[in-house]
């Protein structure tokens, strides 16, 4: 089975940069598709992970946390998205935060917004597994907001609009 690879921190704001679509063409052993441009890549063929996983490491040109998924897992988020169950507002966009390790405590009660519930720019609004859902108002002061999901969780998170796991899973079904 497929599995999904998101690099946490990767080509954003112009830190950390690389070329993902030079290093998927690196490993096409393995069959790996690029998806974008910050780091997330579907692997069709990934033989042993820990395999995949350092001949990855070693292509990066800068250390950073490699969160690997099974396919199945995303495939499952088509129908289990509590996307399915709200109605987003055009000046809203929906993304998937994904936890790179261990949650410290306890998650917090879903739905809560960033910085309240009240005056919120970030929403979470549910979690399946190591998948936290969530949608964000399109404003100049959100990026600040984004930024404080890790503390809000408790845990490391890497995020990706849903429109680019719509490409993944589109990628996963082919």
């Amino acid at each position: 089975m497929a599995i999904v690879v998101f690099l946490r921190g990767a080509n954003v704001g112009g830190h950390r940069r690389f070329r993902p679509s030079l290093v998927a063409k690196e490993l096409q052993r393995f069959d790996v598709v690029n998806v974008g441009a910050t780091g997330l890549f579907v692997v069709r063929n990934p033989g042993s992970g820990q395999t995949f996983r350092s001949e990855l490491v070693g292509r990066l040109p800068f250390d950073t946390q490699v969160v690997v998924c099974e396919g199945a897992d995303v495939l499952a988020l088509e129908s289990r998205s509590p996307f399915q169950r709200i109605t987003v507002d055009p000046d809203h966009v929906r993304f998937v935060s994904i936890l790179t390790g261990p949650v410290r405590g306890r998650l917090p009660a879903m739905p809560f917004g960033i910085p309240s519930n009240d005056d919120w720019y970030v929403r979470m609004i549910g979690r399946k597994g190591q998948f936290v859902f969530g949608v964000y108002r399109r404003h100049m002061k959100t990026i600040l907001y984004l930024g404080q999901i890790d503390k809000a969780l408790g845990a490391r998170v890497t995020t990706r609009n849903w429109n680019t796991i719509d490409a993944v899973l589109k990628i996963l079904k082919a």
